[in-house]
């Protein structure tokens, strides 16, 4: 039956609604009453001895020169006859599907497959397909194909099957490594739509020693940069990867891989995470709200970035007493000197407003942020200022990029970190933590924080056994 339906989904509107119409015409024939049925008062009686005329389109097909054979008075034989009729109807209707089936893909020529070039329209993929541009503009007035096929990207693929005479009849892209577009034409109508395979998610589990640093480490346990940027990132308010990754830290990780049909397609996000510094165990756990706590519940972001900028080293730490490299006086060194490359993006250490943004001979471009009655930050010798004095901004905007302006030696960012109108070590201070796991989130994040931590916990016994 199912095969039924998709032939019949095949066949023009007119056979389609023929066949619907004869289709009825049998439903009536076989709700026809039997002789032995009890006839109508109104209604005369039926004469078996007379023969009817019945139309063609309900008699059974016979074979050139035969004859129907006389209608019999039997109800059973009533019956048989109308089954007959019925079958063989179905039968010559399913031939006749199968072989318009048939005919098209005998009619289509083999798969041609086309990358798009740098430069390349529809239009002129086409043009090299050897097709029409009446076939360009009826696939563009496709909704789907009007939506994927107008933009697509040199080293994209489009996949060709023509018909005998050279006209299109099947057209596939690929739109993603899950879905793809197909499009049909078939007695002169477009059909399209998108395949989409189903998605396995599955856990993997790394784990590693730092040797020499983490980058490194990283690389060598098989993650890729996007990965050893994000597990940077989610202990980045506890770790400084900078400075504070000594050889013997170790990590490890438990993160989602992507299949369709069993094919790897990505990596997806990080589930839990331990990174061991110098003794100090971290834990990472990724929530439903797609935020990560500590395997205790406390939010592993904290209301201030530890540093403002990813630098390569530090040129001058915190120093009271420190002598100044200008003027060679004993002047206080109210912060921390980061060196990076001219133009490096600088982050807004935490969400506050802009209360001074300018540029004087000492500071040269400079931004002070007021996070609270409590905190406040500044950043100095900027190559530029992307924010104004008033302006709110949010923890890790970009409020400008890292120069040498004003009286410095070479480019580096100088930062300040004010608790109450004191200058504090912004390396060393107690950065106040941000809110925990919500109290009505906490037992099924404690659930899933169980589960994660005691996965890494074994997979690392695991891991240790192979290696000895």
């Amino acid at each position: 039956m199912a095969k039924l339906i998709t032939l019949f989904k095949l066949l023009p509107k007119k056979h389609q609604l023929l066949l619907s119409l004869l289709s009825l015409a049998i439903l009536v024939l076989l709700f026809i009453p039997t002789d032995n049925a009890e006839a109508s008062k109104q209604t005369p009686a039926h004469n078996a001895a007379v023969r009817y005329d019945v139309p063609l389109a309900f008699r059974t097909p016979a074979a050139p020169g035969e004859q129907l054979a006389p209608a019999s008075g039997e109800p059973q034989e009533s019956e048989q006859a109308a089954e007959a009729i019925t079958e063989t109807i179905v039968e010559q209707t399913s031939d006749a599907l199968e072989t318009e089936v048939d005919k098209q893909s005998n009619s289509m020529a083999e798969l041609e497959h086309f990358e798009v070039k740098s430069g390349d329209t529809l239009a002129a993929l086409f043009q090299r397909a050897s097709l029409s541009a009446r076939e360009v503009y009826d696939i563009t007035q496709l909704p789907l194909a009007k939506k994927h096929l107008i933009t697509i990207l040199p080293g994209e693929e489009i996949t060709i099957g023509k018909n005998s005479d050279g006209s299109l009849q099947l057209l596939q892209y690929r739109i993603d490594a899950v879905s793809t577009l197909t499009i049909n034409h078939i007695n002169d109508a477009y059909t399209e739509a998108v395949q989409t395979k189903d998605v396995e998610s599955r856990q993997h589990f790394v784990s590693a020693e730092i040797h020499s640093n983490f980058w490194s480490a990283g690389v060598d346990a098989g993650l890729n940069p996007a990965q050893i940027m994000q597990l940077a990132t989610i202990f980045g308010w506890d770790v400084d990867f900078a400075l504070d990754i000594r050889k013997g830290d170790s990590f490890s990780l438990i993160y989602e891989q992507e299949f369709a049909d069993g094919e790897f397609l990505r990596n997806g996000n990080i589930l839990a995470a331990e990174f061991v510094n110098q003794g100090e165990r971290y834990t990472a756990v990724r929530y439903t709200d797609g935020n990560y706590y500590s395997a205790e519940g406390r939010s592993m972001r904290k209301a201030f970035l530890r540093s403002p900028v990813d630098f390569k080293y530090v040129s001058s730490n915190f120093n009271p007493k420190r002598l100044h490299p200008v003027t060679g006086l004993v002047r206080p060194h109210r912060g921390v000197d980061y060196v990076a490359a001219i133009g490096t993006p600088i982050k807004a250490a935490g969400a506050g407003k802009v209360v001074e943004a300018g540029y004087n001979q000492y500071n040269g471009n400079y931004v002070f942020i007021r996070h609270n009655t409590t905190y406040t930050t500044k950043y100095l010798h900027l190559n530029k200022r992307t924010v104004n004095q008033g302006e709110s901004v949010k923890q890790g905007q970009i409020i400008g990029t890292l120069g040498k302006t004003g009286r410095v030696t070479g480019a580096h960012l100088h930062y300040e970190f004010i608790v109450n109108g004191v200058h504090r070590n912004p390396r060393t201070v107690d950065l106040p933590k941000a809110e925990s796991i919500a109290q009505q989130e906490r037992p099924a994040f404690e659930q899933l924080s169980k589960s994660l931590m005691a996965a890494i916990d074994h997979q690392k016994q695991v891991h240790v056994a192979m290696q000895n």
